[in-house]
């Protein structure tokens, strides 16, 4: 019996055009066959073969018709191949009073059946992989069982097209995106070598001078001990004027003062080179580092959100020095430890359990082999809220963030990753569980090609 080819719900000659449909459709990266303007002609494999003719001439646009046997699938005829073997001499004849699954025996080639959900991306490539006599043959798709529709491979390309011009846009938006983004660390480097440097001199002096002001004073110690033990009794004004100035205390107190100026002094040295590593944005040629120096430079920096009960655990190995690009090394570990940082306070914000303490665990390791190579590993884990599975795959691409909007541009783990896998030959590992928290791992190796400069 003739089945009403139905797309989808007429086949009405002035309703089959897809081409407006398919110009207004929001199609995106993702998008499936069950998207886009699919055939229904479906006849029994007994349905007299005038029938299919008196069809195709009544709707001039359908791709193929679809046999049935007994409802199920058995097989399909494009519109080309039902017309080119009915136009050979004699075809009417043979078979046109005949049912149309004689005319199938004698054009039957091979074909696949696509599901529904199968990817526009995905089934364009696929036809775009068969034998040339096939290339413009319709596609088959499956909706449900006993239910198929036909695609013109025309619109499938259409789709296909509109897609790669999608994509296109979205690249050229990432890459300036992180243009931008880059033009902004870059700055903001220049700003910070800047300060850095004109904080450096001062505090230098500042931290050269304690050593003398140090001597200076011991040596007026023991001076005025020498003093002291010369005059024996005092006379009564200068005891008076040492219980004034409170001297057991001044002696007493005064090498703190010193000690804790030298101890603020030397911060003040590993804060400002902490700056000037990070800075190094635009840095152009590998530099020999040491990858705990940079580790702890970029904690220093982050110290002031650290100390919001947030445990920082040190397990480092040791390492030998690597050739690195170390101020963008240094962004790395300032997105991944910010972004721990982050979810560590999210999960403070909504759980109020009294035994749960905020902690970010930095674990360095040398690898014997890593691709056949020393290498070495850096893991930084936090017990934060963990990543979701369905996102987990998702989370290094550009633009795609949960943080809330003005949070976060979905830039930093993109960039992240490629600083890793493209600039030092590496890679960036994700493990996450919801509820356990989150594990980073950086693997780069210590011998590096020529290729990633």
């Amino acid at each position: 019996m003739l089945t009403a080819p139905m797309p989808p719900e007429s086949l009405a000659p002035e309703s089959l055009s897809p081409s407006p449909a398919l110009e207004s459709r929001q199609l995106g990266l993702e998008s499936t066959l069950e998207e886009l303007d699919l055939y229904q002609f479906q006849v029994e494999d007994a349905s007299v073969v005038l029938d299919i003719a008196r069809s195709f001439d009544r709707n001039p646009i359908l791709p193929g018709v679809i046999l049935t046997h007994r409802g199920g699938f058995y097989g399909m005829i494009s519109r080309r191949r039902f017309l080119e073997r009915m136009s050979r001499p004699y075809a009417l004849e043979l078979f046109l009073q005949r049912p149309i699954k004689s005319l199938y025996d004698f054009t039957r080639v091979q074909f696949e059946i696509f599901t529904k959900d199968t990817p526009i991306v995905e089934a364009a490539r696929k036809s775009l992989e068969r034998p040339p006599e096939l290339l413009y043959e319709p596609i088959v798709v499956e909706l449900s069982d006993r239910d198929y529709r036909l695609l013109d491979v025309h619109h499938l390309l259409l789709a296909q097209s509109k897609i790669h011009q999608l994509t296109s846009q979205l690249l050229d938006e990432s890459h300036y995106a992180q243009q931008i983004q880059t033009e902004k660390m870059v700055s903001l480097g220049r700003m910070v070598a800047g300060v850095a440097h004109e904080i450096r001199n001062p505090v230098n002096s500042v931290n050269g001078n304690i050593n003398f002001l140090s001597d200076y004073y011991n040596s007026l110690v023991e001076i005025v001990q020498k003093y002291q033990e010369e005059i024996g009794e005092k006379p009564e004004h200068l005891e008076e004027l040492e219980e004034d100035l409170d001297l057991e205390f001044i002696l007493d107190d005064a090498p703190k003062i010193i000690k804790s100026m030298k101890i603020g002094s030397e911060r003040l040295i590993q804060i400002v080179t902490s700056l000037r590593n990070f800075s190094r944005m635009d840095d152009r040629d590998l530099q020999i580092i040491n990858l705990h120096e940079c580790i702890d430079g970029t904690l220093l920096i982050l110290e002031n959100r650290l100390k919001h009960d947030v445990k920082v655990i040190r397990n480092y190995d040791e390492l030998p020095e690597i050739a690195c690009y170390s101020g963008q090394l240094s962004q790395v570990f300032m997105n991944l430890i910010a972004n721990a940082i982050d979810t560590l306070m999210e999960r403070k914000e909504k759980e109020e359990r009294q035994n749960w303490q905020p902690q970010i665990t930095v674990t360095t390791k040398f690898l014997e082999k890593y691709r056949e190579k020393p290498g070495i590993s850096v893991k930084i884990a936090d017990n934060g809220l963990g990543i979701p599975p369905e996102i987990q795959g998702r989370i290094f691409e550009n633009f795609f963030t949960t943080k809330p909007v003005g949070k976060g541009t979905g830039l930093g783990l993109a960039i992240s990753y490629k600083i890793i896998a493209e600039k030092h030959q590496g890679e960036l590992k994700l493990r996450s569980e919801v509820g356990e928290g989150t594990e980073f791992e950086i693997l780069l190796p210590i011998e590096r090609s020529s290729s990633g400069n």
